[in-house]
This record gives C-alpha cells, structure tokens and sequence, in this order.
C-alpha cells in the first residue's frame, strides 16, 4: 500500500486546530482516527492489483533512431473498478534522456469485468535487445487516499536493428549495376567479362564487340552482349575490437562500418553474388553464411543488432585463418577495420599474403571528418598546432594506405556518411574489371 499527497495534507490542514485551539493527545486523535477510517475505507474499496491480467502486443523490432510502439492490455477481474496509474519499465536506453517519465507512465481506468489498453512508445538509443522490466500499478479507491501497489513481470522483447542510412544510395548504384549489365537504353555494352547473348548490331556499338562467325551465318551484323560474373562470393569481415569503438561524430566505428557493408550486401546480393558475414575480434561473434538472396539483408541486420565493440586487441592471425575457412574458394573479401598505423603494420601485413594470394582483398575505413577540418585551421597558435597534428595523422594514414595497396588490396577510405558508397563503388569497378 501507499499513501497519497492528499491524505498528507488532509493529515497536515486537521492539525492546525487541534494545535490552536486542543493541543492534546484528545484532539490528534479526533483528526486522525475519521482520516484511518477512510483510508480503510478507500484502501477496501480499490481494485485489487494482484488479479489484473496483463499482456503485451505490438512491435517486436525495430531501427535505431526509429519508434516501437508496445500495447499493454489489462483486463480487471474484479467487481471494482479500477483507477490506476501504471509504470511500464524498460531499461533506460529505450528512450531519449529525459523522455522516460512522460513515455512510460500512464493514467487508466477499466470498469469491473472489462479490458482497457494502454500503449507505451519506445524511442532507443542503442542497438541490441531491450527486455521489458516490470509492470508497476497502484491501484486508487475513490477517496484517492490510500493505495493498493503491486508488479506483474509481462514479458516483451524489443529488438533494435542497425539504421542503414545508406539505404538512400541504393537506387544509384543499382542503375550503375544495370549500365554494366547492358540492361540500359544507352547505346553501351555490358562492361563485365562473362558472355551473355547475341544481339543486332546498332549504331554506335563498338566494332570490337562484333562476332563475325554468327554474322557469317546470318544476314544481320550480330555483336555480343557481356555481363559481369554472377554467382560470386563476397565475405564480409567486421572488426569489433578496440579500435572499432572508437567515437567519430556522433557514432562509434562499428556503426559507421555496419552501414557501409549493408549497402554492399544489398547491392551485391541484388547482383546475384552470395553474401557471407564474418564478425571477429579474438573469437567469432556473428557469423552468417548460406542465406538466399531475398534473405541475406534480414539476416545480417539481425546478426549485427546485438554487435557491440570489445575492448580487445584484433587478432589478425585468427581473422585470417577463419576467414580462410569461411571462404575456402576464390572470394571478395572486404574487411571494415581501421587504417591506424599500429594495428595494420604489426598484426594485419604480416599475414595478409595469405589472403592476397587466393582471394581478393578490400580494406575498407572509417576516417573521422574531425581530423579534416583540423588540418585547415589556421589563425591561431593552437589552430596551427591542430593543423600539423592533423596533417600528421593523414599522413601515417596514406602511408599505411600505400602499404596495403602494395600487397594488391583495394583500400577505401572515407567518412562515415561517403564510406557506404565509395565502398559500393569499388566493388562495382572490381566488378566491371572482372577481379571477382
């Protein structure tokens, strides 16, 4: 039970009186004992918390930065009717700082023998799975001075998927798909490597593409029509060590690499290649293989909904050698990791011929748009200093870039906004060279 601010001041305003005119054990007494007995009164008439019914309904995931909307039904079985006031806990990452007391508290009436229902909006701040707490209800007489309280476990689960802001990009990329496919109107041929069809010579064709054999044996100049190769695979390999919580803008890097390789995922599944997902540190931590098409993106997103950095150093040698059995054939493989000198130099080089040598390699970074806008300050002594100290950096960064390039690995390096897209781009000239 629970009492309530109005049984405090009505508590408070009877004993001014008695302190004026009957400061005696006499006069408490002829205040409080009428306010006990309502309170029993009250207390008596509430509707009982422990009976309620209670069960849940509503969404079951969601993307960051977006709402779920959770429908908590509670049916009153009692012959009283109850006047309640409901917290409907989470943990504190399902909201926005300083939203939680207005989104998960509620006012709510249901008469005896019916169900009413109330609907709590989530907002979260962070990936991964946000479990239901507990149900907190006080339940009120029609006094409203003492009250009834009681929690009832109602389990929920929420799961909070990555954003994949890239997804904009998408449409762009595909059209550049379908100009190397010669699916355009465009007079260019397919630029891939792989023999599709024969069709009608066109002005404007390129006389290269004719073939004078099938001319031979018809009366139409035919020219072939070429395609990049399908039935490839591309295994995506997320680093989630140290480096990858690592902060740029608003964000952490993994979040910013999760983006990049949903955009790629979804480009290269829509291509016909098959897409695997690999997340390491010092042991795999997702591992995704074998999905059709239609379920590459669903299952990848929901690989890396409870992905989170570690605080560990990256073992490149065990990356490697499960990559290596991820991918026992001739494979893309993009590796979202950072571009920092240490790192690279000391654990990635090292092992990284063994890769090369069967696969092709893309080292895809995450750089921070901070440094950029560092290495233009001028005006200042510490601007200076900022500039040399940023110029520095980028400096290490390119130098380590040339390392990896020397090895015959592709290196892309962007912000996290123009990261997704420079990474679909390279696949897509990998692609159009027929390096896949």
């Amino acid at each position: 039970m629970a009492l309530t601010g109005r049984t405090a001041l009505l508590a408070a305003l009877g004993s001014l009186p008695v302190g004026i005119w009957e400061p005696s054990w006499t006069g408490i007494l002829a205040v409080n004992t009428p306010l006990a007995l309502a309170c029993a009164c009250d207390f008596a008439l509430a509707a009982p918390v422990r009976r309620l019914g209670l069960s849940r309904s509503g969404d079951s995931t969601a993307r960051l930065g977006e709402t779920a909307d959770v429908t908590l039904t509670v049916t009153n079985p009692s012959r009283r009717p109850l006047r309640a006031r409901i917290r409907d806990a989470w943990p504190p990452s399902s909201w926005e700082p300083g939203t939680e007391v207005a989104a998960s508290r509620h006012r709510l009436t249901v008469p005896a023998g019916e169900r009413r229902r109330v609907t709590t909006r989530l907002r979260p701040t962070r990936r991964g799975d946000r479990v239901a707490d507990r149900v907190i209800i006080r339940s009120y007489g029609p006094l409203g001075l003492l009250s009834r309280q009681g929690s009832h476990q109602v389990p929920w689960t929420v799961r909070v998927l990555p954003p994949f802001t890239s997804r904009k990009h998408l449409p762009s990329k595909l059209a550049r798909l379908r100009e190397l496919d010669g699916r355009t109107s465009v007079l260019t041929r397919g630029e891939g490597t792989e023999f599709d069809s024969l069709r009608e010579y066109v002005p404007g064709d390129d006389t290269r593409s004719i073939d004078w054999r099938a001319t031979a044996r018809q009366s139409a100049v035919a020219v072939r029509t070429w395609r990049p190769e399908r039935d490839r695979h591309i295994l995506l390999v997320l680093d989630t060590g140290r480096t990858s919580a690592g902060r740029v803008g608003d964000i952490p890097r993994l979040d910013a690499s999760m983006d990049a390789a949903l955009l790629l995922a979804a480009l290269a599944s829509r291509a016909g290649d098959r897409v695997d997902l690999l997340a390491y540190d010092r042991r795999v931590r997702a591992l995704v293989q074998g999905r059709a098409a239609g379920d590459v993106l669903p299952s990848l997103v929901n690989a890396m909904a409870h992905l989170e950095p570690e605080l560990l150093e990256m073992d490149a040698r065990g990356l490697v050698s499960t990559a290596m059995r991820t991918a026992p054939r001739h494979s893309l493989i993009v590796l979202l990791t950072t571009l920092d000198a240490a790192p690279i130099e000391e654990g990635l080089l090292p092992v990284l011929s063994r890769l090369t040598k069967r696969h092709t390699v893309v080292v895809a970074s995450v750089s921070d748009p901070h440094i950029a806008r560092m290495s233009t300050a001028r005006g200042t002594t510490d601007a200076v200093y900022e500039a040399a100290a940023a110029a520095q950096s980028q400096a290490e960064r390119h130098r380590t870039a040339e390392q990896l390039r020397r090895h015959g690995v592709t290196v892309v390096d962007a912000t996290p906004e123009a990261l997704p897209p420079a990474l679909a781009d390279a696949y897509l000239a990998l692609k159009a060279a027929g390096r896949l």
